[in-house]
């Protein structure tokens, strides 16, 4: 018998037992955490994202990086718009379909990914992690987030019996 079938259902609606909210107040903390190491390099959190799949894959259609960032092109183009501003990408209008937008790093976004190496290191060392507990615990996560991606909505309306 599974420990989910010991505990009575009332036992379930306390605060203190929901993953989603544990996961939330560990997302806001590295928020914090995250805000405070990259505000010398004048980005957010998400931008920081999207200069990270930059950095890692070169010039991407906006829409691969939305993939890669699970953000869709409401919630990336404001971020693009942005870094764009601040000189560190450069967005364009492919020549082969004018409908997509790719978007590259400039030599001021290029220059920022070398001030951005030490903050892994700070971010991991923020944790109070070792690199086997904190790669554990993203491949837990990882394998969480494709589950919940590919879990039938079906399987979480009560059944009928």
């Amino acid at each position: 018998m599974d420990a989910l079938d010991t505990l009575p259902d009332e036992e379930f609606l306390r605060l203190d037992r929901q993953i989603c909210f544990s996961l939330h107040a560990a997302a806001r903390a590295f928020n914090g955490v995250y805000r405070e190491a990259l505000k010398e390099l004048g980005l957010t959190y998400p931008q920081y994202l999207v200069m990270l799949v930059l950095w890692e894959h070169g010039e991407l259609p906006v829409k691969g990086i939305g993939e890669r960032l699970r953000l869709d092109s409401g919630t990336l183009s404001p971020l693009l718009k942005r870094l764009e501003a601040a000189g560190h990408v450069e967005r364009r209008r492919s020549a082969e379909d004018e409908r997509s937008v790719t978007v590259r790093v400039t030599a001021e976004g290029a220059a920022l990914r070398e001030r951005a190496l030490g903050v892994p290191r700070r971010i991991g060392a923020a944790t109070g992690l070792d690199l086997a507990d904190i790669t554990d615990l993203r491949e837990r996560l990882t394998a969480l987030a494709a589950r919940l991606d590919g879990l039938d909505p079906d399987e979480l309306r009560p059944s009928c019996g």
